[in-house]
């Protein structure tokens, strides 16, 4: 599963009115995707930051174990 996936899911189990709005699932998890990349853009380079990122963008699986 990739993390935009499981995000848009745990909105969708949300009592969020909006939720039946067209879009308003990506809305939610915009700002939150930018928040949780700006705080990892703002720890040093390193492989593990670089694996986060990429399954925050989507290009990389998240583990199983979730």
């Amino acid at each position: 599963m990739k993390f935009p996936d499981l995000l848009l899911q745990a909105i969708g189990r949300a009592e969020i009115p909006l939720r039946f709005e067209p879009g308003a699932d990506e809305a939610v998890a915009a700002p939150v995707t930018e928040l949780i990349r700006a705080w990892l853009t703002s720890h040093s380079p390193n492989p593990l930051i670089e694996v986060l990122l990429e399954e925050l963008n989507g290009t990389r699986e998240i583990p199983n174990s979730l």
